[in-house]
């Protein structure tokens, strides 16, 4: 039974929202937000069984003594605090704004800045194996992107940091940014098209 009324169920649904879109009345405008906000709460639900997914996970490598487990500790530990800090206080109060500001911004940053010299030597490990025209453009690119948007500590590039820099991300960049989110925005076109007419059924299992 569940192979015939969850592919009714993901069509009905999934028309009725495409319709509501294309034809905005009142009635089918308020049944498109009704689905949509049920998806918007499954989600949030399928995010809180990922973070119990993730605790259950950190406890059993704390229970076996792996290696490791000192940082899941340390994990649990921190997302406890932050969890029981969020419920109570809300994701507006100064506490928490100071959390944000003082832990995960900066690990978020030393997590890009990783990234960049990762980026670095991954350049030069292509040009170890590639030593093409393209490999030396990518490299290159690469260093004059990261040497205009590093503080140096004497004194600036010449014309790196207030033109070239600007030009590569402006330009060259954003097109390539943009051709990426129009292959997605095709991509989950396609794989919406695919899922109304029945032909992907991933809430089967297939």
């Amino acid at each position: 039974m569940s192979r015939f009324f969850a592919p009714v169920i993901a069509i009905v649904a999934g028309l009725l929202v495409l319709v509501g879109y294309f034809f905005p009345t009142n009635s089918l405008a308020a049944l498109r937000m009704i689905i949509v906000q049920w998806a918007v709460i499954l989600a949030g639900a399928a995010i809180f069984v990922g973070v119990l997914n993730l605790l259950s996970v950190h406890v059993k490598k704390i229970g076996n003594k792996e290696k490791g487990r000192g940082y899941s500790l340390l994990l649990i530990i921190s997302l406890l605090i932050t969890f029981v800090l969020g419920m109570v206080l809300g994701p507006n109060n100064p506490i928490m704004t100071n959390i944000f500001n003082a832990i995960i911004l900066p690990v978020e940053t030393s997590l890009m800045a990783v990234m960049a010299v990762t980026l670095i030597y991954a350049g030069i490990r292509l040009l170890r194996h590639r030593n093409d025209l393209m490999a030396i453009i990518f490299l290159l690119t690469a260093l004059v992107v990261m040497l205009g948007s590093a503080p140096l500590p004497f004194y600036e590039i010449p014309l790196v940091g207030s033109y070239i820099r600007p030009k590569i991300i402006s330009i060259f960049a954003s097109s390539g940014a943009r051709g990426i989110l129009l292959g997605v925005a095709l991509g989950t076109l396609l794989t919406g098209l695919r899922i109304l007419i029945g032909a992907d059924r991933p809430y089967g299992g297939k």
